[in-house]
């Protein structure tokens, strides 16, 4: 493919990638307190959860979808669930109806399971010096969600008043309508014979490289660490007494930690390696465990997210780049399904149990049982990262 088309994919994946963001960033913004009207008690962030485990049941199956038809009829179906999704949560919400918000929820989290591949697209479509910079840049078109999302969300709020949330979900069929535009425009190649021939190797010989094993556990943890914060702390700060301007403020800044590091990532990446990059974003999480468990002001809820943000950005670009040394061309279809499967299982999981558990054990509680699952994988990647490294020549003594 020509250069210059397999750049502009990147770009239009990159804009496609700030619309989606900016979509979720208002659904992470209004979601969890909209359940809060109206589910049962402590069921608050189940219509959430419910994204995310329709991304863990779909992954797979859509990864299998786009080597049969191509990427872009997929992600055009996938943009069409997410208009659907926000015109029945608009619904929902007005109509008070509490199961028909869970399937506005299930129908987003179809866009939610075919935007997870924007960043494989961009993957295949570079070269491979220019792959971890492709994967970057599309992250990085969530730097317009983090300064768009809090906003349309505040401004979209009270739309429908006294009713408040309905007019967020308006707002994001009409960003998902906008993003099956720009899909349209995208010229990807098709899946090469040999990919749609075979399988490639069993899965079970992929599973036997270290380096395949660090990529998943980095990828999983860090979303799911990611999922369950980002969803809890809306809670966790209206019992604390602080504003839904102040919830999306943090939200905000969150996820301009979580994508403005992008534009950086790829180049850090390529002069570093991926493993130190990784190692970083270890440490930005602990940073953020410990900042949580410090209080329970507007600081602490701000400072602990954009570090969550940044460390997640670090880790989450890293395990992608180096799952992608991981698979040959024929592969590429399940081991991508299988590793998103895996992230998102783990994201369900967290963003299901958040709401229980700050309720139950409290949000400093649910902060301190991170700290030793970032410790293990921080001990991996030093681990892989001494296997990796060339053993120094010794001359021979005289």
């Amino acid at each position: 493919m020509d250069p210059s088309v397999r750049r502009r994919n990147v770009w239009l994946l990159a804009t496609s990638q700030a619309l989606f963001t900016t979509a979720t960033t208002v659904v992470v913004t209004a979601s969890a307190l909209a359940g809060q009207e109206l589910a049962p008690p402590g069921l608050a962030t189940l219509p959430y959860a419910l994204q995310f485990v329709v991304i863990m049941l779909t992954t797979l199956p859509v990864s299998l979808l786009m080597r049969r038809f191509g990427r872009r009829v997929v992600f055009l179906l996938g943009a069409a669930a997410g208009v659907a999704g926000g015109l029945l949560g608009c619904w929902a919400i007005l109509n008070d109806a509490f199961g028909l918000f869970c399937l506005a929820s299930v129908s987003y989290g179809l866009f939610m399971a075919s935007a997870m591949y924007y960043r494989f697209a961009a993957a295949d479509a570079a070269d491979e010096g220019y792959r971890p910079r492709a994967i970057a840049y599309v992250m990085a078109g969530g730097v317009v969600a983090a300064l768009a999302g809090p906003e349309l969300a505040k401004l979209s709020n009270t739309l429908f008043a006294p009713i408040l949330f309905a007019g967020c979900f308006l707002a994001i069929a009409g960003i998902s309508a906008a993003t099956m535009l720009v899909l349209a425009l995208l010229r990807l190649p098709g899946t090469p014979v040999a990919a749609q021939a075979g399988g490639g190797r069993p899965l079970r010989l992929i599973w036997r490289q270290p380096q395949f094993k660090v990529a998943l556990a980095a990828g999983a943890l860090a979303q799911g660490i990611m999922v369950l914060l980002m969803t809890a702390t809306p809670l966790a700060m209206a019992v604390c007494g602080l504003s839904f301007a102040d919830t999306a403020l943090v939200i905000q800044w969150h996820v301009l930690g979580m994508f403005a590091p992008s534009f950086v990532t790829g180049r850090l990446i390529g002069k570093f390696g991926r493993l130190p990059v990784m190692m970083v974003g270890c440490a930005l999480i602990l940073a953020t465990l410990g900042v949580h468990l410090s209080g329970v002001e507007l600081v602490q809820f701000w400072l602990g997210l954009c570090l969550l943000g940044v460390g997640w950005n670090c880790l989450f670009v890293g395990a992608t780049d180096l799952l992608a040394t991981t698979y040959r061309p024929a592969e590429k279809a399940k081991v991508q399904g299988l590793n998103d499967l895996t992230v998102f299982a783990t994201a369900a999981s967290g963003s299901m149990l958040s709401g229980l558990l700050d309720q139950l054990v409290g949000w400093q509680v649910v902060n301190l049982g991170f700290v030793l699952p970032v410790l293990l994988l921080l001990a991996g990647l030093v681990w892989l990262y001494r296997q990796t490294q060339p053993i120094a020549a010794v001359a021979p003594a005289e």
